[in-house]
């Protein structure tokens, strides 16, 4: 559609576009209904250009009244505009609806779409609980007298969240996000520092040596329990993998009624069997301590 160059307002001219566009004619419901067949019917783009034009001024009206969430107005009415235009293509004069009725949610749309993402880098207001809060909290604030800084008091949380029938959480949230506006990590300490904030961002992550250690170290445990595996009988893995490996772990009773023997007995197996496996995987460490006095001794006693 031939109105992109509507699209877009720049904030230095804004005084003379709200100007402007009061000239273009207030379309009456006959011609109204005309051009939105032609449009419809015939793709005349002049059509639709009269049916934008004619409504530039609900765009902005409509702007208007978003002008306290921080974003420039000229992108406010932007964003309105291409909403309009989006109304305008899918407009059905056969509906009987007038076209300001039906541009009025395309355009309230486009210009919340651009508030919830204008307003944070962080991207918020993704529910309806959320857009909800966004749009409502600072207004209930203001009615209850909440105008402190800082985490709202519980019982005012519990009463907004009744009010607009959202989880006290999400209260919570908004409000610390509304109240704290984002700043760039590359923003300098201080006025006079060289240092960005990012500079004193610490990463909690394992660094490569110590990942690389733990990942040596995991291996070599799991190789350690493979070889003390194989030291014990067949009955003490059946035994241990039951009452030890297993989601749900056999009871003594099982086993005993398995087996032919005593609750005791299981019991006696599985704690046997536990203990040789720790002596099989502690027994390279110890091996390795002992020999250490013994390298060092031969190492001072070697001729120089």
């Amino acid at each position: 559609m031939a109105c992109a160059d509507l699209d877009a307002v720049p904030e230095g001219t804004l005084s003379r576009y709200l100007r402007e566009i009061r000239k273009y004619e207030v379309l009456s419901p006959e011609m109204e209904r005309d051009l939105a067949y032609r449009w419809r019917d015939r793709q005349d783009l002049e059509a639709a250009h009269r049916l934008m034009t004619s409504h530039l001024r609900l765009v902005a009206k409509i702007a208007m009244g978003y002008r306290g969430y921080g974003l420039p107005v000229a992108d406010l009415i932007g964003d309105g505009n291409l909403g309009m235009m989006q109304a305008v293509e899918r407009f059905d004069p056969d509906r009987g609806l007038r076209l300001a009725t039906y541009a009025t949610w395309w355009i309230r749309a486009a210009i919340l779409e651009r508030v919830l993402h204008g307003r944070s880098l962080v991207k918020m207001g993704t529910t309806a609980a959320q857009r909800k809060l966004f749009f409502n909290l600072r207004r209930l604030k203001a009615d209850l007298h909440l105008l402190q800084d800082g985490d709202l008091p519980p019982d005012q949380v519990a009463r907004i969240a009744r009010i607009l029938d959202v989880p006290e959480p999400d209260v919570i949230t908004m409000n610390r996000r509304l109240a704290a506006p984002d700043h760039s990590l590359n923003a300098p300490v201080g006025a006079e520092s060289v240092e960005e904030w990012q500079d004193w961002l610490v990463d909690e992550t394992d660094s490569p040596e110590t990942a690389l250690a733990n990942r040596e170290e995991l291996t070599g445990r799991t190789a350690l329990l493979a070889d003390a595996w194989k030291t014990l009988g067949e009955r003490q893995r059946r035994i241990l993998a039951a009452r030890r490996l297993e989601d749900a772990p056999a009871s003594l009773e099982d086993l005993s009624q398995q087996y032919g023997i005593s609750r005791e007995r299981v019991r006696q197996i599985e704690i046997s069997a536990l203990n040789r496996l720790r002596k099989a995987m502690t027994a390279p460490a110890a091996a390795a301590r002992a020999a250490v006095p013994t390298r060092r001794l031969r190492a001072w006693a070697a001729p120089a």
